[in-house]
């Protein structure tokens, strides 16, 4: 199973690169595992990407001490779908046995390589929460087709060795690609579709070397023979055949072609017997018998019981919940193998990355060692050894410099990034042109847009699908209602790639055509975005048949609410629903700058504002959602009670939270014949007003003058609507809350028992706390329709530089303002942020001379006694971010427009 040593690859590797030595360096504070005293050997491990390393262990010491040396000096989380392969004095390829003594298995370490390379192949490469693990396992994918192993038709095969030349020199170069493919064999018959190959990469520019990883692996999972690894074997007759396992069972090939599967489901137990590797299924009533065990000759008994092996370990890793415990030693003699699976399964796996809450550690993709004497791979001691001979420090180049710290992605300063001079550098070859700007805020805006969509599509899904109670209606409206748009914004976003990368001189295209510009491809896809109108209109409908859904059927509620409560999903879930409406006001905005940048004789000017104009007959079909305030209203001598205003009632929350992070609602007043009158002369209480209901009044009071109007405008407005029409979804919301009576003093009062009223929809909620309506009960503050029409309308995203008060370097995170939150990304490709800063109640302003900030673009951030400071890459996002900021940190002291802005 182990290939012989070829030339060492150019894994990851960009033009011009430096010279590194290795996948990656050691995270500080990472410490490798205790070891055994006694004397240390030297152990010798080559890596996917051929670098080889030189591990000291101890004599005594088990294969896992070894193994954990190699997964912490990767920074390696999800280690355990690899493993550590090497021959035996047999030339059988084996795998190290964690639980035995290195050195009991490895007889000559000297002359021992062991090879680091995925051992147990997931079904589905989504379920690896690590970049660096795709970036191995695409490793392990271009090895294998190498070798001739990942056997497939040209066409994939071409279109895999794209994504990988992709990742290593970027975007499409006549030239520099055809040398490329010269020099680097990557298929065994490689020149017979060397043409093909560039055919296919010419179609990947502006994709990221991560994205490469992913459409890799997505092509090859798919393939039959993927991650296979063939047992020769002859059936009963004599027939040759080969045995392989995978996360499926033990499968059955015939040259290359799958003829048979055995589920794990319908096998009951795996053995040998000398050269016979037999298994036993399940009894099966309409099966004679003598079909209950299949029988399989192999070479010979080694080769039985290695294959034996790896079977038990797939079964113990994809079957099992939890590492299976060891046996109890017999006392007076054995029987059998005492071999068992050792490490966590991939379930523990999944668990402990979602539950752990791990930060994400980035790594350099490192270029091979195609420069080294001989072609001979190159070599670190425990990364802070000697490379070649040469001594180096821990983490240091031959030139003395750092490799790729790695580094916190938390909002924290240690480990932050120094990257001034590679930005400011970065800064000076952008193009200058505004358009530029506003194009790429599209683009920018575009990944957010299309990463929320594949949280219905794909995460949301998969829990739904999952879950037999939820409503088979639901699922296939949500579905046709969210996957075509989906697919359609997936290659727009290509295009929209693809031309700002033209556009900034990522590739020669430039040279060859007119592609500064941005509104050909909008006017092409409004074309296509008008076709999904259809599904648009049924996002509503979505949101109504989905609270129908939780409020009758409990375990859907649990279900919803337990996926709210997941990383993927930063926002309360209805508003993922909603966001296609949303987009259509994002593209009407950056429509109308680029029609008051160009000027009317501009090629694009006239493609920008004809697709403006289709846009607006799109809209014209919607009626945007407007959410009502909410914020804490006091009563007078009582604690802060949370108010929201839907479209027919006025609903308050009891006294406070539950210990799940959830309001309980305590009333609610039906807006229909409400009426408001002023009452601080009556009461006493600054900034109060009393609310008439049919039945029953409120007396409350806002924090000031400016939030009392806001809070009267919104609620006459309200109770205007709801008297000039009934809403048919009016249910959804109302509860058969008690009679609440309004006391002396114009105070609500309450028992517990009134607390106990039955469940709305604000009782599901239990959101993290940085919600808009947990922010608003802490931070004593209220959002206004007027807010939320305008936060709809500013939301943006890309990259920021972030620094602390009083730290030195800056940090680069990718930002998504949306919500009046800034949530805190490594990079777009992330499923999940790594933090949020809640704005409401900050200030945003820029920073004095006194504070010793001198860069340019750079906006200060303030509440209390935070401060955070954010640089921009130019002047029109610079203005961008304040303005989008400033439109949720001076909510509270916004003054009331004359006349409200109308949406579309």
């Amino acid at each position: 199973m182990v290939e012989p040593a070829d030339r060492p690859s150019a894994a990851g590797q960009r033009l011009g690169a430096p010279e590194s030595f290795g996948v990656s360096t050691l995270e500080p504070g990472l410490r490798p595992p205790t070891q055994a005293p006694g004397r240390q050997v030297s152990i010798r491990v080559q890596m996917l990407d051929d670098t080889q390393e030189v591990f000291q262990i101890s004599q005594r010491s088990p294969g896992k001490v070894l193994f954990d040396l190699v997964c912490v000096h990767l920074n390696l989380t999800e280690g355990d779908y690899f493993g550590l392969e090497y021959q035996d004095h047999r030339k059988m390829a084996v795998w190290l046995d964690l639980l035995k003594p290195t050195l009991k298995q490895i007889r000559r370490p000297k002359n021992t390589i062991l090879r680091f390379v995925v051992k147990f192949f997931p079904p589905d490469h989504t379920l690896l929460s690590e970049e660096l693990t795709r970036y191995l396992f695409a490793l392990q994918v271009k090895r294998d087709l190498a070798c001739g192993r990942l056997i497939c038709n040209d066409t994939s095969a071409a279109l895999m060795v794209s994504h990988i030349i992709q990742s290593e020199i970027g975007d499409f170069d006549e030239t520099q690609s055809w040398q490329h493919l010269l020099h680097n064999k990557y298929l065994p018959d490689q020149d017979a579709i060397r043409d093909k190959i560039t055919d296919c990469h010419r179609q990947h520019v502006g994709q990221t070397p991560a994205v490469s990883d992913y459409h890799l692996l997505e092509i090859a999972r798919r393939l039959e023979m993927y991650g296979m690894r063939l047992h020769p074997a002859k059936d009963r007759e004599g027939t040759k055949l080969n045995l392989s396992v995978a996360h499926t069972g033990v499968l059955v090939f015939q040259g290359y072609t799958k003829i048979n599967a055995f589920n794990w489901s319908k096998v009951r137990k795996l053995s040998f017997k000398r050269k016979r590797f037999l298994i036993k299924l399940r009894a099966d009533p309409t099966q004679n018998a003598h079909h209950d065990t299949l029988e399989f000759a192999m070479a010979s008994r080694d080769c039985c019981k290695i294959f034996w092996k790896i079977c038990v370990e797939y079964h113990a890793f994809f079957r099992l919940f939890e590492e299976p415990k060891p046996k109890p030693k017999p006392i007076l003699f054995t029987r059998g193998s005492s071999f068992r699976f050792s490490g966590r399964t991939q379930k523990q796996i999944i668990d402990y990355v979602k539950d752990s809450e791990l930060k994400k550690i980035p790594f350099e993709r490192f270029p091979g060692s195609e420069d080294s004497p001989g072609g001979s791979p190159q070599v670190v001691v425990n990364g802070s050894g000697s490379v070649n001979g040469q001594g180096l420090g821990q983490g240091q180049s031959p030139e003395g410099r750092l490799l790729s710290p790695l580094t916190s992605p938390l909002l924290t300063d240690a480990g932050c990034v120094r990257i001034e001079d590679e930005e400011e550098a970065r800064r000076k070859k952008f193009p200058t042109d505004k358009a530029y700007f506003i194009a790429k805020e599209l683009l920018t805006t575009e990944r957010t847009y299309l990463k929320d969509l594949q949280v219905i599509t794909e995460s949301f899904h998969g829990v739904a699908e999952k879950d037999e109670a939820f409503p088979e209606s639901v699922k296939n409206l949500i579905s046709t209602s969210y996957d075509p748009l989906y697919k359609f914004h997936q290659g727009f976003l290509k295009e929209v790639e693809q031309r700002l990368a033209q556009w900034e001189g990522r590739s020669n295209a430039h040279i060859k055509g007119d592609y500064q510009r941005i509104g050909d491809i909008l006017l092409k896809n409004i074309q296509g975005l008008r076709q999904q109108t259809v599904h648009l209109q049924k996002h509503s409908e979505c949101l109504v048949e989905l609270e129908r859904a939780c409020r009758s059927i409990r375990k859907v509620e649990t279900v919803c609410r337990d996926f709210e409560q997941q990383r993927v999903c930063y926002l309360p879930f209805n508003i993922f629903l909603l966001r296609p409406l949303h987009r259509l006001l994002h593209y009407k905005l950056i429509l109308e700058r680029l029609c008051k940048h160009y000027p009317p004789t501009h090629d694009d000017f006239r493609d920008c504002r004809g697709t403006a104009l289709v846009g607006l007959q799109i809209s014209s079909h919607f009626e945007f959602i407007r959410l009502g305030c909410l914020s804490k209203l006091s009563g007078k001598g009582l604690q802060q009670r949370m108010f929201f205003l839907f479209s027919d009632s006025l609903v308050y929350t009891s006294r406070g939270m539950t210990p799940s992070n959830q309001f309980k609602v305590h009333g609610q007043l039906p807006l229909y014949g409400m009426t408001i009158r002023e009452s601080e002369e009556e009461w006493g209480v600054p900034h109060s007003f009393t609310l008439f209901g049919q039945r029953q009044s409120v007396v409350v009071a806002a924090s000031c003058a400016s939030e009392m109007e806001r809070w009267v405008e919104d609620i006459r407005m309200a109770i205007d609507l709801a008297e000039q029409s009934s809403s048919p979804n009016a249910d959804l919301l109302s509860t058969s809350l008690s009679d609440n009576s309004k006391s002396d003093g114009g105070a609500e009062l309450e028992s517990e028992e009134e607390l106990c009223g039955s469940r709305s929809s604000l009782e599901r909620q239990g959101h993290r706390g940085n919600t808009t309506v947990h922010v608003c009960w802490h931070r004593n503050t209220s959002v206004s329709m007027v807010d939320f029409s305008v936060a709809v309308e500013n939301q943006l995203s890309g990259n920021l530089l972030r620094k602390f008060k009083n730290s030195n370097g800056w940090q680069k995170l990718w930002v998504v303002f949306t919500n009046f939150s800034l949530f805190f990304y490594k990079s777009h490709q992330d499923d999940y942020p790594l933090a949020s800063l809640p704005l409401l109640g900050y200030s945003v302003t820029v920073p004095s001379e006194s504070e010793n900030i001198h860069k340019d673009y750079v906006f200060k951030l303030h509440f209390k006694s935070h401060v955070y400071y954010f640089r921009s890459e130019s002047e029109y996002t610079f203005e961008r971010w304040m303005e989008v900021i400033r439109s949720a940190t001076c909510s509270a002291s916004r003054p009331l427009p004359s006349t409200r802005k109308d949406l579309y």
